[in-house]
């Protein structure tokens, strides 16, 4: 019985990592996207 609780909460922590790295991907694609919309003014 125990092991379907270790393995319960295994997928739950693997589905908050996978939603994590999804989110991260997200937000560097929407960083890049403004980036190259908006180019930098540091070069000046």
């Amino acid at each position: 019985m125990a092991i379907w609780l270790e393995l319960g909460i295994f997928i739950v922590v693997l589905a908050i990592g996978v939603w994590q790295l999804w989110d991260v991907k997200k937000a560097q694609a929407e960083r890049i996207a403004r980036e190259a919309r908006k180019p930098s003014d540091q070069d000046a």
